[in-house]
């Protein structure tokens, strides 16, 4: 998402017309933006660089999501959408994504199984092609599944030995 050199208010209500602050704000508690943003020094009127430089990743992110909460689309493509987060940012854009999913088709291209972890539906492409289909129970059952293979990797604690 593309953020720009305005103020947190105008970056999530962008591409809207007429948007009141109640709305603003209603969409940046859900997106569990709204309490980063009252530590900035002008709140909702704070203005955060270009691309959003003057705030975290996490941030960022959380901004963008409360944008597409507010403009409420049918469909949504998430791309590697918590990737390079600290833990604790991680945890508050999965439960703004969370947010944001409810209700709505949602094509999430993801390397960290936590993002896809409750989907309805998760497609495994590996080298360009579809290998598995399922839900994350379901895949994780395959015990030579790339699925599987993978869910190891990020999840299993490593060997103490090695």
């Amino acid at each position: 998402t593309v953020l720009f050199n305005d103020t947190v208010g105008a970056n999530i209500a962008y591409g809207l017309e007429d948007v009141d602050e109640a709305r603003i704000e209603s969409a940046a508690r859900a997106a569990f933006a709204h309490d980063f943003i009252l530590d900035l020094p002008r709140r909702y009127d704070t203005v955060i660089g270009e691309r959003g430089s003057r705030l975290s990743g996490g941030q960022r992110q959380r901004i963008a999501i409360a944008r597409a909460l507010l403009k409420d689309p049918p469909l949504l493509i998430l791309d590697e959408a918590t990737s390079a987060l600290d833990p604790a940012s991680e945890r508050l854009v999965q439960q703004a994504l969370s947010n944001l999913m409810k209700g709505r088709t949602t094509l999430v291209i993801a390397h960290r199984l936590a993002t896809v972890r409750n989907a309805d539906r998760i497609v495994v492409l590996d080298g360009g092609e579809v290998k598995e289909t399922g839900t994350h129970d379901e895949l994780l059952r395959r015990p030579h599944s790339v699925y599987r293979r993978l869910y190891d990797l990020q999840f299993r604690p490593e060997d103490p030995a090695l």
